[in-house]
């Protein structure tokens, strides 16, 4: 596929959650849109039927692999994303959670607007857009989560998730957008919801804002990397040239269109570091602020995989994430899973060990991976990993950030000495995974890099493009036009100016709809 014209009013960078509500909004506006996307276009029977299928799972396009899972290891974060037509939401876990008020009363956008009433009926938006329904079926994790919260006295309750639940495996014309979508099926409760819906149960963004976009005229190019971007004038007003190549070959030729208006939606790590390259050359009038105020969520994942009991090969039963418990004022909690067979993670693990100093820490985790040593054989060789395991999703809107550099090696990360850092050992996360793993038989453990290095991982990253008053405390303004430069924009996680404590797939999903309302329609010529 190419291009089919040689101007666009809008090209979209990207085609996640911000790309796909920028691309449906503006094409009922009569607007020309192409949406440039890396990653691959998935149907259902494409996606992996487990992780160990490296080459559909894992996104490494330097060894062929154009799967839907990226991972980036930088020096102070590990960071799960997504790729494809869709973006995350091809791995993402579903759940469509609402953060409490204080996200919307921190962090560099604050104070520019009254964020938790202007955005109130973009959620109920986005809710309905995504297909959002309660889930109606709790897997042992999720019984194991109520039961704790029941004795603690903490707040439970099932996911709010966009997933189809008709009768399982029966297919159905479109119920959602009065017969203009695509047939869905019903949910199986396969827990296979982060290695792709094989089952067309999962409302991915291609199954909603990107179906009725191309509807409407919108093009999709696939397997595409923008590479440059060249102003037309000094200021943008006369739009831009964007340069891009082939992402799924090792010698591309460039190709360019040109733009009246372009939106950055590739996600923290598309946008954040394309625009510090444009920065350097191209676009020299961009915030100071770029790459910096980047969040975690400040989120820890720990693994608790059963080695004993009622519960060995269980945990995969239901969806992804199928509730959530409010831990304290400051953080929730959720348990997740993947389907049977995806047990590449296994081999990723190690026990959870905390001590802030290295040497010490790396100490006891030489010991204790030796006598874990029989648990560990006995779990990879004899159970299902991902049936006997259950990852504790830690989140709060706590606010730490690291800054996001660029140079010759590629993208690297920067404390921020004026802040709180993202840490691997948060001691309200270690002490519920203890305890969760000791009621159900289990050991916790963790990504190799956070026991090793005491580097935390995230499956949500934001920032690094974030809302200001002016140029001087953020990159974008309240209504995502970047500082600097004339029909320039921001919708995605990289514009997320405060930890939500949550899963923020559907904040990112209504700041674009409320966004969107925000440009005209397009007169006829």
């Amino acid at each position: 596929m190419k291009p089919q014209k040689q101007k666009y009013d809008f090209v979209i960078i990207g085609s996640g959650f911000g790309g796909a509500v920028s691309a449906l909004r503006l094409s009922e506006k009569n607007y020309s849109v192409l949406v440039i996307e890396k990653g691959k276009h998935y149907k259902p029977e494409d996606f992996p039927k487990n992780n160990w299928q490296l080459r559909k799972w894992l996104w490494l396009p330097g060894l062929k692999m154009f799967g839907i899972q990226k991972l980036t290891f930088l020096k102070h974060i590990s960071i799960m994303s997504g790729v494809g037509v869709g973006g995350g939401s091809l791995v993402y876990a579903n759940t469509l959670p609402k953060p409490k008020m204080p996200f919307f009363k921190q962090g560099s956008w604050k104070d520019l607007d009254d964020w938790a009433e202007k955005l109130s009926p973009y959620y109920e938006l986005a809710w309905q857009m995504l297909g959002a329904s309660v889930n109606p079926y709790l897997g042992p994790a999720d019984l194991v989560l109520k039961k704790i919260a029941e004795q603690t006295g903490k707040d439970f309750k099932p996911a709010k998730v966009g997933v189809y639940f008709g009768k399982p495996g029966q297919t159905v014309d479109d119920p959602y957008f009065e017969g203009k979508g695509p047939a869905r099926t019903g949910c199986t409760f396969c827990g296979a919801c982060m290695t792709g819906c094989r089952d067309n149960a999962k409302n991915s963004l291609d199954k909603n804002y990107l179906y009725l976009a191309r509807q409407n005229g919108a093009e999709i190019l696939a397997e595409h990397k923008v590479i440059d971007l060249i102003p037309l004038d000094n200021t943008g007003e006369k739009g831009y040239e964007v340069i891009f190549k082939r992402s799924t070959t090792y010698f591309g030729q460039k190709k360019s269109v040109k733009a009246n208006a372009v939106i950055f939606a590739g996600g923290v790590l598309g946008t954040v570091p394309l625009l510090l390259k444009l920065k350097k050359k191209r676009l020299p009038k961009l915030s100071a602020q770029l790459g910096k105020m980047v969040r975690t969520n400040n989120e820890s994942l720990i693994f608790s995989t059963v080695y004993k009991g009622d519960f060995v090969n269980k945990m995969s039963e239901g969806i992804a994430i199928g509730s959530i418990m409010t831990y304290d004022k400051n953080s929730h909690i959720e348990p997740v899973r993947y389907g049977k067979g995806s047990g590449v993670w296994g081999t990723l693990l190690v026990p959870l060990i905390e001590d802030k100093n290295f040497w010490k820490r790396n100490l006891k985790l030489f010991f204790k991976l030796l006598i874990s040593l029989p648990v560990k054989l006995k779990i990879l060789l004899t159970q299902d990993f991902a049936s006997s395991s259950t990852v504790l999703l830690f989140m709060q809107h706590l606010d730490s950030t690291i800054h996001l550099k660029t140079s010759f090696f590629g993208l690297s990360s920067r404390l921020d000495k004026e802040k709180n850092a993202p840490t691997a050992f948060i001691p309200e996360a270690l002490n519920f995974a203890r305890a969760f793993s000791k009621t159900i038989g289990a050991i916790p453990q963790v990504l190799f890099t956070e026991s090793v290095s005491g580097i935390p991982s995230t499956a949500h990253i934001l920032g690094g493009a974030c809302m200001g008053r002016t140029a001087k405390e953020g990159v974008i303004d309240k209504n995502h036009k970047v500082f600097g430069y004339q029909n320039l924009y921001v919708f995605d996680g990289s514009s997320i100016s405060a930890n939500p404590g949550v899963n923020p797939s559907l904040t990112i999903t209504a700041l674009t709809e409320y966004g969107m309302q925000k440009f005209p329609i397009k007169k006829e010529n």
